[in-house]
């Protein structure tokens, strides 16, 4: 069994609020959730009206599947308009 982690730090464009940020946040990680299949959560910056760090966890049989499923989901992120990734790091246990 294989663990894959990735933290992702976003900055968000066009929030004015906690609200707005939570909105956009909120979407993105269900659909990362409904899409992928995969532990996705909210990890720090949640008092920063536009700054995000989600953090993602998946489960594998293999690195490579650990590994191609993390860089899946990075993908998914940087085609969000409304969120550019400042960082990432990845960790494979």
């Amino acid at each position: 069994m294989v663990i894959g982690i990735a933290k992702i730090t976003l900055h968000i464009f066009d929030c004015q609020s906690l609200k707005e940020k939570r909105r956009v946040v909120n979407s993105l990680l269900h659909r990362l959730r409904n899409r992928f299949n995969a532990a996705i959560a909210e990890i720090d910056d949640q008092d920063l009206w536009q700054k995000s760090t989600i953090g993602a966890a998946v489960i594998g049989g293999s690195t490579a599947h650990a590994s191609s499923q993390l860089q899946s989901i990075v993908d998914f992120v940087e085609s969000q308009p409304l969120a550019n990734i400042t960082a990432i790091e990845t960790e494979i246990l």
